[in-house]
């Protein structure tokens, strides 16, 4: 009976069912970061936008882009003024009694960047003995100072910015930069000498998020983040903004 009860529930849930009715999936985003989501001359714009527009295409709707500041974002879909956040989000387990999240769209982590002949480092394992570029005061430069403990001969040169850090690779200055992925790959379109180290280093996933009672809305984007992961257009999307193709993600 009780199996039934939540059955019921779940169906019963209205958010699918208006969504489907209108034909209009509402996203809300911060349009302050790209290249994940930006305004400009050109409108709206990025990765997220297009990777809404994409998963609506997938569920038959058409997305409608809601404009919120970043601390508003969790209220706005708190008060059913959106259906779905996708901004760049990153997964809050403290947030998970109100809210549910899809599987990650994109690891923000941080990552090793070294030249594309350098065939003797493939982790951080590999680093002692090695000099690694780090920018100030960032993840990197703390999940540096961690490895620093282990490894007794591994050099960390900070840099003022992450540019910074991978350029000092770029002038062998350094044998790795260790950035966040973002940062990372918009500097290697500056810098076709360089690669990156797939996986990356540390887990930073981005995702999706929904009201926690919404299950079949959750449902119906993870598959469609399922569908897209499989046919390689959710790598398509995050190549064309990040503009990197030395590692598929």
């Amino acid at each position: 009976m009780l199996l039934l009860l939540l059955a019921r529930c779940r169906a019963e849930n209205p958010t699918w069912a208006r969504i489907e009715q209108a034909g209009i999936l509402r996203v809300g985003l911060d349009p302050t970061y790209p290249p994940f989501e930006v305004v400009d001359d050109g409108g709206l714009r990025g990765l997220d936008v297009d990777l809404a527009r994409a998963i609506a295409a997938d569920l038959g709707l058409e997305a409608a882009f809601v404009y919120f500041g970043y601390d508003g974002l969790y209220d706005a879909l708190a008060t059913e003024q959106v259906d779905v956040l996708i901004s760049a989000l990153v997964m809050a387990p403290e947030r998970t009694r109100d809210f549910a999240y899809t599987e990650p769209y994109f690891n923000a982590g941080e990552i090793l960047i070294v030249p594309q002949e350098e065939m003797e480092i493939s982790e951080m394992r590999d680093l002692n003995g090695r000099i690694l570029a780090v920018e100030l005061g960032a993840l990197g430069h703390v999940e540096a100072n961690a490895w620093a403990r282990r490894l007794p001969n591994l050099t960390i040169q900070p840099h003022n910015s992450a540019d910074a850090a991978v350029t000092a690779v770029a002038q062998s200055q350094a044998d790795a930069a260790l950035v966040d992925a973002i940062s990372g790959r918009l500097a290697l379109r500056q810098q076709p000498s360089l690669k990156y180290i797939s996986p990356p280093v540390t887990v930073e996933p981005f995702a999706l998020v929904v009201r926690i009672d919404d299950e079949l809305l959750l449902e119906k984007l993870n598959t469609s983040l399922e569908n897209m992961t499989e046919s390689g257009q959710l790598n398509q999307i995050i190549a064309q903004w990040l503009n990197y193709g030395h590692v598929r993600l």
